[in-house]
C-alpha cells in the first residue's frame, strides 16, 4: 500500500487522482474531511482507508508501506497557535520519519519556499546545515517546515540511519485544481476566477516597497500537475534522495497571472489595486524564484508548463465548469 498523508488536501489529492490513473488503488489517506466539502476532492477516487491524523500511529503498527507521502500540515501562512502547528507539523513529521527509518519505507516529504523567508538568503535548495541554518522563515509554518528540514539535515550530517530514500520537497506557489477548500490561502487565480468571469473589478495589492509597481510583485507559479509529476517521478526513482525546489525557476507577477486568466477566457482584463492590510506588510514576500538545478541534476526531465499554458488548463479544465473538482 501507498499512504498519502493530506491525501484529502489540494496536492494530496491530486497525487491521489495520478496514482489512481495510473492504476493504483492500493491507497490510504491520512486526514481530516470536516464539514466544508473537503471530500469532494476525493469524490472520483478509489481508497482502501481513510485514516484520521490522531489515529495514524496505531494504525501503523504492524503495517507495510510500498512508500509514504507525507503532505498533511497546518498549511495557512497566517496560523498563530505555535503548540498545534509545531505538533503538526513538526513532531507529527518526525514520529513518521523515525516510523519509515524503523521499518525501511520510502519516505517523500512537503517542505516550502516559506522556509526561505523574504529571500535574503536566496531561493538555493542547499540541504547542509549550515546553508539551512542562515534561512529565517517569516511565519510560524514556514518555521515549522525548516525546523524539520533541519532535523533531517542534521541525521544526515551525523550519518544517522534514514529511510532508503527520504526527499523533502521545497514546494513554490503551486495552483490548480482541488485548492478550493483553502479559503484565504486559495491561489489568487481561484479566489479572483468568478470575478472575472463576469466581468467585475479583480483587486490586487498595491505595491509598498520603491521600485516595484503595483501588482508586479511576483511569484514562482508552478501547476499542481508539474508538482505532481515531481512526486511520481521520485516514486519512481528510489536512488534518488534529497532537499528539493519544486518550482518553474520562473518568477512571474501577480498581474500576469490574472491577464493569462483574462486571455483564457478572451475578456477585457478589469484590474485595480488596492493597499495592502498592514498587518501583513512586514512579512509580505515581493520575489520568490525557485532554483531547480538541483532537481535537474538528480534526473529529473518532465518540464514545466509556462504560466500561461497552465492558466489555460486550470480554466478549460476545471474552473470555467460546471464540475471543478479533478
Amino acid at each position: 500500500m501507498l499512504l498519502v498523508t493530506g491525501g484529502a488536501g489540494f496536492i494530496g489529492s491530486n497525487v491521489v487522482a495520478a496514482l489512481n490513473q495510473a492504476g493504483r488503488s492500493d491507497v490510504v489517506i491520512c486526514d481530516l474531511l470536516g464539514t466544508e466539502g473537503k471530500w469532494r476532492n476525493l469524490a472520483k477516487r478509489q481508497l482502501v482507508d481513510i485514516v484520521p491524523p490522531t489515529e495514524l500511529m496505531d494504525w501503523l503498527k504492524g503495517r507495510k508501506l510500498e512508500a509514504m507521502i507525507h503532505l498533511g500540515a497546518i498549511s495557512a501562512t497566517t496560523a498563530t497557535d505555535g503548540d498545534l502547528v509545531v505538533e503538526t507539523n513538526f513532531r507529527l513529521s518526525m514520529r513518521l520519519l523515525d516510523w519509515c527509518t524503523m521499518n525501511t519505507v520510502p519516505f517523500i516529504y512537503a517542505s516550502s519556499a516559506a522556509t526561505y523567508g523574504d529571500g535574503t538568503e536566496g531561493f538555493d535548495d542547499d540541504p547542509s546545515l549550515p546553508a539551512l541554518k542562515k534561512l529565517r522563515p517569516m511565519n510560524l509554518y514556514g518555521w515549522s517546515k525548516h525546523l524539520f528540514d533541519l532535523a533531517v539535515a542534521e541525521r544526515v550530517a551525523r550519518g544517522d540511519r534514514l529511510p532508503p530514500q527520504w526527499a523533502g520537497l521545497k514546494f513554490f506557489n503551486v495552483f490548480g485544481p482541488n485548492e478550493y477548500h483553502k479559503g484565504s490561502m486559495m491561489s489568487v487565480l481561484a479566489r479572483r476566477f468568478d470575478d472575472v468571469r463576469a466581468g467585475r473589478v479583480v483587486q490586487l495589492f498595491k505595491s509598498h516597497r520603491e521600485g516595484i509597481e503595483d501588482g508586479d510583485q511576483r511569484r514562482d507559479f508552478i501547476y499542481v500537475d508539474d508538482v505532481v509529476r515531481v512526486v511520481l517521478w521520485l516514486l519512481a526513482t528510489p536512488s534518488v534522495s534529497g532537499l528539493f525546489n519544486v518550482g518553474t525557476g520562473k518568477a512571474r507577477s501577480f498581474k500576469d497571472l490574472m491577464l493569462a486568466a483574462y486571455a483564457a477566457l478572451g475578456t477585457r482584463p478589469n484590474i485595480e489595486y488596492i493597499d495592502m492590510p498592514e498587518q501583513i506588510r512586514d512579512s509580505y514576500q515581493y520575489f520568490t524564484q525557485s532554483e531547480v538545478d538541483r532537481l535537474l541534476r538528480a534526473g529529473y526531465n518532465g518540464g514545466f508548463t509556462t504560466l500561461e499554458d497552465a492558466v489555460k488548463a486550470y480554466v478549460g479544465d476545471y474552473l470555467d465548469r460546471p464540475d471543478r473538482f479533478r
